[in-house]
């Protein structure tokens, strides 16, 4: 005889501790290899552990509630025998939250079992234990390869590890005959399964009737470089230094629409067609003369604001290398038709790669539109160091009421618009998205 004092295991995905939920042994009880004999709870999921030997329960470490480190004494068990190594231990099984599968040990599986490691790494870089297999050897007799038929819907046995292996494998247990005692599925008949061919489970409820897929198992790294990194670097720096307040409301396009379709309509040789850009551009020079804190600098490190007179509307632009933000200087000083002119030169050059710094710096309010792609309410991300962005969202037909109280058919568009909160209080920022809405609701004050 001797005693096995049984470790807290390696729970895999980073997790150096885990608190205890529940025991399903007590002392003096007589347990078995693979029996469930403890829950644990990590910050990511239930896991079962299960028992590593057969012998008779003499000590048990840790109560419910308990939080314990991997590693920690936990059990002691009187044996038969000596002890076996750490990497006979079954590996725990979890109970929640299916872990995503490890695209190399997905391929592995693929391509058959590799049964000339006894560990490999888990993705948190420390030592996942793998239950040795079955040297290949002879194959198994007709009497042995026979299995007791299961039921319907009856549970196939398999140990923890068979489990976690199936699920990475994204294999039906279910479809595989074990040939263990009373059909218990061994690793040898999920070698089998898989150099057979075998069938992944089922997404249909297990039925099996649907065809077979491959389950993809590519990863491509990508070095974040050049614009991409810059992009990366001021919306976290945005993100991380401005406390955004974003403010939502609809917008009634319809009046504003019918002048848009009459002006292209009308337009002479040479004039570009009009979105709904310069339309908005146009209201935010109208409109921010009474709200300058809102066509600013803030220098977070120098607590300065700088205020500007002049408009230099940056306009976000989609282009393969990333989003890049042109800039349309003093735009209080032009009129629509100019404005959907460098609307247009400005995104040619910078989806041509020929814009200059000059052209892509110095804006002091930005606008964003997400509104060809769809979406009805966006939180844009302020550019820095500006205190605020204007969000164009998809603009749709829907019914409202007119002043008669009947219902008509109105074109509608939400402004998503995100302020700096340390500089522009929420009264402000209301009061210049509604300054925006009745200009663009009433588009001949654009004139006046």
């Amino acid at each position: 005889m001797s005693e096995y004092k049984y470790k807290l295991p390696d729970v895999g995905e980073g997790v150096v501790e885990a608190e205890i939920v529940e025991w399903h042994i007590k002392e003096g009880d007589s347990v078995t290899e693979d029996q469930h004999i403890l829950d644990v709870m990590t910050d990511k999921a239930t896991v079962e552990i299960p028992c590593a030997v057969n012998g008779v329960v003499k000590k048990i470490v840790g109560a419910p509630g308990d939080v314990l480190p991997v590693g920690t004494e936990i059990l002691v068990i009187e044996i038969d025998g000596s002890p076996p190594t750490e990497e006979e231990a079954p590996a725990p099984e979890v109970k929640e939250d299916k872990p995503a599968a490890d695209p190399e040990k997905g391929k592995a599986l693929a391509e058959g079992p590799d049964r000339t490691a006894e560990k490999s790494e888990d993705p948190a870089g420390g030592k996942q234990a793998v239950p040795p297999k079955p040297a290949a050897s002879a194959p198994r007799t007709a009497a042995a390869a026979s299995a007791p038929a299961r039921s319907s819907g009856e549970r196939p046995l398999a140990s923890p590890a068979v489990r976690q292996r199936a699920l990475e494998a994204d294999i039906d247990l279910a479809a595989i005959p074990g040939t263990g005692p009373a059909g218990r599925i061994t690793h040898a008949d999920m070698d089998d399964f898989i150099a057979a061919g075998g069938r992944l489970a089922s997404k249909a409820g297990g039925s099996g009737s649907g065809p077979s897929r491959a389950p993809r198992t590519g990863v491509t790294e990508e070095k974040v470089i050049g614009l991409r990194r810059k992009i990366a670097q001021n919306m976290a720096a945005a993100k991380r230094t401005i406390p955004h307040i974003t403010y939502v409301d609809e917008i009634d396009l319809t009046a504003l629409e019918d002048l848009r379709a009459h002006l292209n309509a009308n337009r002479k040789d040479g004039q570009p067609k009009l979105t709904i850009i310069p339309f908005l551009v146009a209201a935010v020079t109208r409109a921010l003369p009474d709200f300058p804190q809102a066509n600013a600098h803030f220098d977070t490190e120098e607590s300065v604001l700088t205020k500007y007179e002049g408009v230099h509307c940056g306009i976000a632009t989609a282009t393969p290398n990333g989003l890049m933000v042109p800039v349309i200087r003093h735009a209080e000083t032009l009129d629509l038709w100019q404005i959907a002119d460098e609307v247009k030169r400005l995104a040619d050059a910078c989806r041509d790669g020929k814009a200059t710094k000059e052209e892509l710096s110095g804006s002091t309010i930005t606008i964003t539109s997400l509104g060809a792609i769809g979406g009805i309410v966006t939180t844009p991300v302020i550019n820095l160091p500006e205190t605020a962005i204007i969000g164009v969202n998809k603009m749709q037909v829907l019914p409202r009421y007119d002043e008669a109280g009947r219902v008509v058919p109105r074109k509608i568009m939400n402004l998503s618009s995100s302020f700096d909160h340390r500089i522009v209080d929420g009264y402000e920022a209301a009061l210049l998205v509604q300054a925006l809405k009745g200009y663009l609701e009433n588009p001949a004050t654009l004139f006046m």
